[in-house]
């Protein structure tokens, strides 16, 4: 039995999967081909096979190549679906809070808090999804350096942020409340606008659009104590301490992520 060959292996590690040809990654997937077929000519009849099926029919037409048993079959098909479900989320429009929750709604399954980052692009449809930090959700571990280097990177025009509530409450916390007032803040200096905050549990989303805890960079402090509630008195303290740490920290932001772009 012919085994993949090392230069794949080296070519990936050291380039990355987008450098590979199709046939290339079946080989990975594959990992060895038959004394009678070798991966590599195993590989180009299975992206062959696969240019002219459709995805329903895969299992059934890989399984007519010489040497691809059920277990190669089943393993290039759930490749393909992996692919088809992680990737279904671009280019797709979003036009209220309600759009985004099914791409993000994987996460409300986790048992760790999960912050995303949706970057999007001036026709408010996905760039990508990336997971920002995994724990509990708080001001130290969100910085927004992190979250709008990503945003550059992609060259975003807005983004909306996300994160899921392992307790099945999507009720937003007080640190919920202030990272968002963080990121709103410095996304008016970045120019990228933030459209929403999303939480999501197993069975329902909070955004704080639809709960107007958003002012799209005008000072929110007000409507913010509002939505709150009962939390008034603890959040005097927070808004004196944040809007110093804010003024002081966010010429910081803008350095690193404008260095960023070179």
């Amino acid at each position: 039995m012919e085994k993949i060959k090392p230069d794949v292996r080296e070519k990936v590690l050291e380039h990355g999967f987008s450098f590979l040809f199709d046939d290339e990654l079946v080989m990975l997937i594959l990992g060895s081909g038959t004394k009678q077929l070798p991966v590599e000519r195993m590989a180009e009849k299975i992206v062959d096979v696969l240019d002219d099926c459709d995805f329903e029919d895969a299992v059934e037409k890989l399984l007519q190549v010489k040497g691809v048993g059920q277990g190669k079959a089943l393993a290039v098909a759930a490749a393909l679906e992996l692919g088809r479900r992680r990737s279904c989320h671009l280019r797709a429009p979003i036009k209220s809070p309600s759009d985004i929750v099914p791409f993000v709604k994987n996460y409300a399954v986790c048992e760790k808090e999960h912050f995303l980052l949706v970057t999007l692009n001036g026709g408010h449809e996905i760039i990508q999804i990336h997971v920002i930090t995994v724990g509990t959700l708080n001001r130290t571990l969100i910085h927004p350096r992190e979250v709008f280097t990503a945003a550059m990177r992609d060259n975003a025009a807005a983004i909306i942020v996300s994160h899921n509530h392992p307790s099945g409450n999507c009720e937003p916390s007080l640190e919920d409340i202030e990272v968002t007032d963080i990121l709103e803040k410095v996304s008016v200096i970045m120019g990228i606008e933030l459209l929403d905050h999303v939480i999501v549990s197993r069975e329902t989303y909070f955004s704080f659009l639809e709960h107007k805890m958003l002012k799209k960079g005008q000072n929110k402090e007000s409507d913010v104590r509002k939505n709150i509630g009962e939390r008034e008195n603890e959040e005097e303290d927070f808004d004196e301490e944040y809007d110093e740490e804010i003024n002081t920290d966010w010429n910081e932001y803008y350095a690193a992520a404008e260095f960023e772009k070179y």
